[in-house]
């Protein structure tokens, strides 16, 4: 394993950061993310946010085009936020000629989803919002079961600097509309409530 070096060249302080995201032993069965430049080891999701992402991914397989691909653990990077993230869900044409195999640029994705946990609500709703939205993902799903007023589902779009329009906003038991190109709808009285 090499060190990390420091470097004053903010592209340097990246490529490092990377390397060492990538070349590190990490804990069997975590989430490594970097998170505004600060590497962060999460254990794996519980059984209940697992069954939401799953939920969620069952009503996307039908409708998205056949050339695109739904998953749960491709990291995604946003240099600019200096984040390497992975979102619970990510939608996606899929590239078959990438430079890095580690992961891809967040400005392919169509779609992410967050599932928060009560340990890191927080980047879910404000750190990873704004990467997403600096990487000009179309649209971002919040499932907060977290929420302060009680489990809600918020979906963002429209992403402009890194701050999102809030285009739709529901409680937990209420339908949410996906936009074109999903023109679905999340039943969220399927979703299991803590």
């Amino acid at each position: 394993m090499s060190a990390l070096t420091v470097s004053q060249d903010p592209d340097q302080y990246w490529d490092d950061l990377v390397r060492y995201w990538e070349e590190m032993e990490w804990p069997e069965g975590s989430k490594v993310e970097i998170i505004e430049g600060i590497i962060t080891v999460s254990p794996s999701p519980a059984h209940r946010h697992n069954v939401i992402a799953g939920r969620i991914q069952r009503r996307l397989y039908p409708v998205i085009p056949e050339e695109w691909e739904i998953f749960q653990t491709q990291s995604i990077s946003v240099p600019a936020r200096l984040g390497m993230l992975i979102p619970d869900l990510l939608v996606m044409p899929v590239q078959e000629h990438l430079e890095e195999d580690s992961h891809v640029p967040a400005a392919l994705a169509e779609l992410v989803v967050e599932v928060t946990s009560k340990s890191n609500a927080r980047h879910d709703r404000v750190s990873k919002a704004a990467a997403y939205a600096t990487a000009k993902i179309p649209l971002y799903l919040l499932i907060d079961r977290w929420a302060p007023g009680g489990p809600t589902v918020t979906l963002y779009g429209e992403p402009k600097d890194d701050v999102y329009r809030v285009l739709s906003a529901v409680k937990f038991g209420d339908p949410l509309k996906l936009p074109a190109p999903f023109d679905v709808v999340i039943d969220t009285g399927e979703f299991p409530v803590d």
